[in-house]
């Protein structure tokens, strides 16, 4: 296991593998279908479209679920100084599912993702108490602020696809994950993680660090 910095909010390790099944991470792509399905099925939620008698589109309404979490929780903690229990480990527990599925198409675990179970994702949100911790008027500007991490994790993220591309290779011949490639694409979810904790998820006010470590 990678160790992660245990001083920020958000935090992630996947324990290395010391062998990859060859077959299932030849047709990955095809595995891992049924679970991005329902992953996409609860984070997108869904979409109202208005139309007239002649088919054109006159209104949509609707919107990601994670995102209208993300906004409501911003409100809450704005206009209340609360951050309600539940609708915090709702956000944890999926983002928790959602790395797992990340984990498994990028070729880091072949458990195919839980939607309980922690397996070799290790990912820990702290819950925080948002008069000691937060500054009410933060959410408004954090998604402006985390701007420049977008722009690298932009960057990030394009350079991770041939990565994994590369590792696919070297899995499907050796069985193994060339441990500097797993470290780059952990290091990878880990900083997006971090990002979203500040910007979205909305669990700190400490700017998260540039770093994939």
């Amino acid at each position: 296991m990678t160790p992660a910095s245990t001083t920020y909010a958000a935090r992630l390790d996947i324990d290395y593998p010391d062998e990859l099944d060859r077959l299932s991470t030849a047709f990955r792509i095809i595995w891992i279908i049924p679970i991005a399905v329902i992953l996409a099925l609860i984070s997108q939620g869904s979409e109202t479209v208005v139309v007239d008698e002649a088919g054109n589109v006159l209104k949509r309404n609707g919107g990601g679920l994670a995102s209208g979490l993300a906004v409501a929780t911003g409100l809450m903690i704005v206009f209340r100084q609360r951050y309600p229990r539940w609708w915090f480990d709702f956000a944890r527990e999926l983002t928790r599912f959602a790395y797992r599925v990340g984990a498994y198409l990028t070729l880091l675990s072949d458990l195919y993702p839980s939607t309980v179970d922690e397996q070799s994702v290790h990912l820990e949100v702290d819950y925080p108490d948002v008069k000691r911790d937060l500054v009410w008027w933060m959410p408004l500007v954090k998604w402006f602020l985390a701007i420049p991490h977008y722009l690298v994790l932009l960057i990030l993220f394009v350079a991770a696809i041939p990565v994994v591309v590369v590792a696919w290779v070297v899995i499907v011949v050796t069985g193994r994950y060339p441990r500097a490639l797993f470290d780059f694409v952990v290091g990878v979810g880990r900083w997006s993680l971090r990002v979203g904790a500040y910007a979205f998820l909305l669990v700190t006010d400490e700017y998260p660090p540039f770093s994939l470590s």
